[in-house]
């Protein structure tokens, strides 16, 4: 991947009116900020400004490639409020970081489905089924995080009325399946079918050392749509092997203290420290890697578009394959020894080792030959 390509202001200049989109100027009339975000320190306590069409408070945390492809944004409904009912012909996942409510879900044939939610669950919702949520305490704000594929919808329509306000019910979708968003779910290889997580932080997750450090992972696919999202976990003292993808990932840290690596092919890695509430987001083909320094398993969330996970023939994301293979994953043999010295280094501040011997011993097993 090359570098960041920065040009002279003269070439900048030629192409500065092509900056602004249907998409980043329907977020300005909304009265909010994009803040260009490859990392935010707490999305629990990221600045938020009042956002009248929601009746709510907001902030659009977005990565280089906003534009084109996928969003994010962090919302808060007041103490004992809801927001006002909605509908939008794009799609969109939810994590829940405070507080606690319900949603209510319906579409034109009047078929209506309510669920509860607290901190840590996990859904989307329906395309253009209308959706509203409600605060359940009178004391404190509830707030979540989602991410949604907008930029491509309203730079294709770029008519708001047309987008928010369109009268069709998708029942290949949402037909108001009573169970729709009940917890439960059916697993299919490391694919959890579920349109509903109640807990994401406890959710049991399958072995996937394909990714190093004798790790967990669980995938989903909610509410059949293009958006979507995997959970990983590693344990004490290890880390996970570098890979790159495409842009829009927002990995939001769950669990655990650690810090990330992240860098464009051929620089030095750019380090970020990351607590419960961190989202990193990595640019598009950048190298990124992530550690666990804390005292526990750490546990990340990544909310992605389907167009992140370039694919082989055989349908495995590149991310997942070595780099001896053709793929877009670093095997820890072949990692640089800077990034191991970096990693017992910031244990040795906690008074921890690193537990990384086994995952060494266990890839040489099935590492592929060096090609010339």
């Amino acid at each position: 991947m090359a570098k960041d390509a920065v040009v002279s202001d003269d070439l900048a200049k030629k192409f500065a009116t092509e900056k602004e989109t249907p998409y980043t100027r329907w977020v300005k009339s909304e009265g909010l900020d994009i803040i260009g975000a490859h990392y935010v320190e707490n999305l629990h306590t990221v600045d938020l400004k009042p956002w009248a069409r929601r009746e709510a408070r907001g902030v659009y945390l977005n990565h280089e490639a906003s534009r084109t492809s996928n969003d994010c944004y962090v919302c808060e409904i007041p103490a004992g409020g809801k927001l006002p009912p909605h509908r939008q012909l794009f799609e969109e996942m939810i994590l829940i970081l405070d507080g606690r409510g319900s949603t209510t879900v319906w579409n034109d044939a009047g078929k209506r489905i309510t669920f509860e939610w607290k901190a840590g669950a996990l859904f989307a919702i329906p395309l253009n089924a209308w959706h509203q949520h409600f605060n359940g305490s009178g004391k404190e704000p509830a707030r979540y995080v989602a991410v949604t594929n907008g930029p491509s919808v309203i730079n294709l329509y770029e008519e708001p009325d047309f987008i928010f306000n369109t009268k069709h019910d998708f029942n290949s979708r949402f037909a108001g399946e009573p169970d729709y968003f009940s917890n439960k779910g059916e697993q299919k290889g490391l694919l959890l079918e579920t349109n509903f997580v109640a807990d994401a932080v406890n959710l049991p997750l399958i072995s996937a050392k394909e990714r190093g450090a004798g790790g967990g992972h669980i995938r989903f696919n909610m509410a059949k749509g293009s958006n979507n999202s995997h959970i990983s976990q590693f344990p004490i003292g290890t880390y996970k092997k570098a890979h790159a993808h495409g842009p829009g990932a927002h990995v939001i840290i769950l669990t655990g203290e650690g810090y990330s690596l992240m860098w464009p092919e051929g620089e030095e890695p750019r380090r970020y420290e990351w607590q419960v509430g961190t989202m990193i987001v990595p640019p598009s083909g950048w190298l990124h890697q992530h550690f666990n320094t804390g005292t526990t398993p750490a546990r990340y969330l990544a909310f992605k578009h389907e167009a992140v996970a370039v694919r082989n023939t055989q349908g495995v994301p590149k991310a997942w394959i070595s780099k001896r293979l053709g793929g877009d994953q670093i095997d820890y043999a072949d990692e640089k020894p800077l990034i191991r010295q970096i990693f017992s280094e910031a244990l040795a501040k906690h008074g921890l080792k690193p537990r990384m011997d086994e995952a060494y011993t266990a890839e040489l097993a099935d590492l592929p030959p060096v090609t010339a």
